[in-house]
């Protein structure tokens, strides 16, 4: 947040829901149905937008891999599949 920009006020309601103001939602594209992380910090809560993981990239991904592996070597056990997938996930959570 720039320093220049001036604070909106919302309310907080008896569920305890915020609205958050037009403006910001519509710069920053927030939809219904948006996911947050939310963080407490000291008297500040931080919303944070939450986007989640493209699992058909994901899944295309292993595919290709092991499409790979059977062009190179042939059939793959299910045991060497699997060994591929883990291996994936692997990568994917290193990369966080």
């Amino acid at each position: 947040m720039s320093r220049s920009e001036k604070a909106d006020l919302t309310i907080l309601s008896e569920k305890g829901q915020v609205v958050i103001p037009a403006k910001i939602r519509t710069h920053m594209g927030l939809k219904p149905k948006t996911k947050f992380l939310v963080y407490e910090c000291e008297d500040s809560v931080i919303l944070k937008k939450f986007e989640e993981p493209d699992l058909s990239k994901e899944i295309e991904a292993m595919y290709k891999r092991v499409d790979e592996r059977i062009a190179k070597y042939g059939e793959l056990s299910n045991d060497e599949i699997n060994e591929i997938i883990h291996e994936h996930r692997q990568r994917k959570r290193r990369s966080k």
